[in-house]
């Protein structure tokens, strides 16, 4: 896990040592352990290095083949590099590492682009390749690792994070104005290549490129996995299960790889309570060094009992003898940190749940390098409840009569009070979408068959974005954080399932909790709600938060901004105060975006003086 950057002269002069150095200090955070620079012609590469995995200097990149036509930069962690690198061996070549790193140099020499299918991990890399004179550049499956680029100057720039692109004068000077405004009325953000800076872009996920003298060339997506539209399959329950859970055991057993501490994040939710207990059984049958002999586990709570899980936390502690850490987060503490937190995000963020992560990785970094989590479970397994309405819709429109009425009956006996204020919350979300004074797509995350609906979910409407949330908290705190349900073998698997293995009777994530009956405890499989890692936003932007809300939106800088009609924002809010208007996120993401145009836009140098 690592920062990496990159400047690519297309017009073939040499690279800016010190646009690279700006670069990679901006990424400094991602990579405490060390930092490496080569220029090959026309190219420069810079790499920030977290160590995790080989801890010695022979890790150190940018990293060289044996002939020194191929430079890598790597952010990410290739897990089965072990599988990989015996076999290798036995093709040839020679490794001077025991690093990942060099796994990907010599799976680009023997396969080419097609290394890419080979590997299991998370990862963004940057490959110069000498003979070919062009840059290979690929982004994982599931986007866990984040690459952005843009061109400037008549150069080709990319980085982990956009913060190191804005180092060029001419880089994301302006908000890209549709994304800005699909992000205020939707919530939304990296479900499009665009950037909410103008000019800047994202690889997506399962993609690469290739870039040469000419610039950069089409992406070209490398992988897929469809969802299987079938409500009903032939394979039995025990089965399905059986499989999912040897999957899931294998994922995680190969997500604690690492030269240097793991824990585990537990939010005392059905899918991090699950990878607790199975690293648990790991630990007792095959001792891995990275964990130890006590698995260490990171907790937010809240005194408020509405936004605390300490009681289902308490339980896998009890379960489990984990060596249990926990945090509270507070808006007092909040208002501290909202300016470190927009500048580690790069981007505006749709709630304030994303800061109980922030406090949760603050909190890790005291114990271990490396963390767990259980992101991506409720996209694949459709854990939301609102994928409910969709799964319903679908069964309707099929003409499945009898089943749809089943489901509808089973979601309003477990789910009455979601579906009861559902309505409201839509009309209030539709309401505020009128203060918006900018362009905007439109983006309806659940208008649609509901295999459709979580292929979208997985790919661009949501986790996309939590995904880019978590990379930002954990590595503001030089954490590296994994994801093993999003192991591409366990991500295949689900999507093939049939839709009544994710949602039957509503009861969601069906096969999951078949799968972990008698391993995690039955209050846990059985919980019916959802809510991870939050925090009491209503409840801090009507109190805590208040007297700093209102000094954003009765600034200056707010009411010149183009993208609101800010006295109907302030009077919206202020009903809100009063108890005469529910919330919504749009409120907060309101006040985020203009903390964010601040800090990017606003305080941003002129190109005349900038790096």
């Amino acid at each position: 896990m690592c920062g990496i950057a990159g400047h690519y002269c297309l017009d073939g002069k040499a690279p800016d040592s010190n646009l690279l150095a700006a670069m990679a200090e901006r990424l400094a955070h991602r990579g405490p352990d060390g930092e490496g620079l080569k220029i090959c012609g026309s190219t420069g590469l810079v790499h920030r290095r977290l160590a995790i995995i080989d801890l010695t200097d022979e890790g150190l990149q940018p990293m060289t083949n044996e002939d020194g036509t191929l430079w890598l930069v790597f952010n990410g962690e290739i897990y089965n590099y072990v599988e990989l690198r015996e076999e290798l061996l036995e093709k040839g070549h020679c490794f001077h590492s025991n690093s990942d790193t060099e796994v990907i140099l010599h799976s680009y020499e023997e396969w080419g682009e097609a290394c890419l299918s080979r590997f299991n991990g998370m990862w963004a890399f940057a490959l110069w390749d000498g003979k070919k004179e062009q840059l290979f550049c690929a982004r994982d499956r599931l986007g866990i690792k984040p690459f952005y680029y843009t061109q400037a100057g008549g150069s080709f720039l990319f980085a982990s994070e956009i913060k190191a692109l804005l180092a060029h004068p001419d880089a994301g000077r302006d908000p890209d104005d549709l994304m800005l405004g699909t992000f205020l009325a939707w919530g939304v953000l990296d479900h499009s290549p665009r950037t909410m800076f103008d000019g800047i872009s994202q690889l997506l996920p399962a993609h690469y490129l290739v870039v040469d003298a000419g610039g950069p060339k089409q992406p070209v997506r490398y992988w897929d996995a469809p969802v299987n539209p079938k409500i009903h399959g032939t394979t039995p329950d025990a089965i399905v299960s059986a499989r999912l859970l040897d999957l899931l055991r294998d994922a995680t057993r190969i997500h604690l790889r690492s030269d240097v501490a793991v824990g585990t994040c537990l939010s005392g939710g059905i899918d991090s309570s699950t990878l607790t207990v199975l690293i648990n059984d790991i630990i007792r049958k095959e001792v891995p060094a990275s964990v130890g002999s006590r698995q260490k586990t990171f907790s937010a709570v809240f005194t408020d009992r509405r936004f605390d899980e300490s009681r289902y936390i308490d339980e896998i502690v009890q379960a489990t003898g984990v060596d249990a850490h926990r945090v509270e987060p507070s808006a007092g503490q909040l208002w501290d940190d909202i300016d470190h937190l927009v500048w580690v995000q790069d981007e505006p963020f749709g709630s304030l749940s994303i800061y109980a992560q922030y406090c949760v990785m603050r909190l890790a970094r005291e114990k271990v390098k490396v963390v767990l989590d259980g992101q991506g479970a409720d996209e694949l397994l459709a854990g939301y409840i609102a994928y409910q309405g969709t799964y319903i819709g679908t069964l309707f429109r099929s003409f499945r009569w009898l089943t749809a009425l089943r489901e509808l009956a089973g979601s309003m006996s477990r789910h009455r009070g979601f579906f009861r204020s559902a309505p409201g919350q839509l009309w209030e979300r539709k309401a505020r979408r009128s203060l918006f004074a900018c362009p905007k797509e439109t983006i309806l995350r659940y208008d649609a068959s509901l295999d459709t609906v979580l292929h979208r979910e997985l790919t661009a409407t949501n986790l996309p974005s939590l995904l880019h949330y978590e990379d930002r908290n954990s590595m503001a705190f030089s954490i590296e954080s994994r994801v093993p349900f999003l192991d591409y073998r366990f991500v295949e698997y689900v999507a093939a399932l049939p839709l009544d293995q994710k949602i039957r009777h509503g009861i969601t994530k069906t096969s999951l909790r078949h799968a972990i009956k008698g391993i995690v405890p039955e209050s846990i499989r059985c919980r019916m709600d959802k809510m991870g890692f939050v925090t009491p936003e209503e409840v801090w932007m009507k109190e805590d938060l208040r007297p700093f809300i209102l000094q954003v939106l009765s600034s200056d800088t707010f009411r010149m901004r183009p993208y609101w009609d800010a006295g109907a924002v302030i009077r919206d809010y202020l009903a809100f105060l009063e108890g005469e208007s529910p919330y919504s996120p749009e409120i907060w993401r309101i006040v985020n975006t203009e903390l964010w145009l601040r800090k990017f836009f606003d305080q941003r140098p002129s190109p005349a003086t900038a790096v």
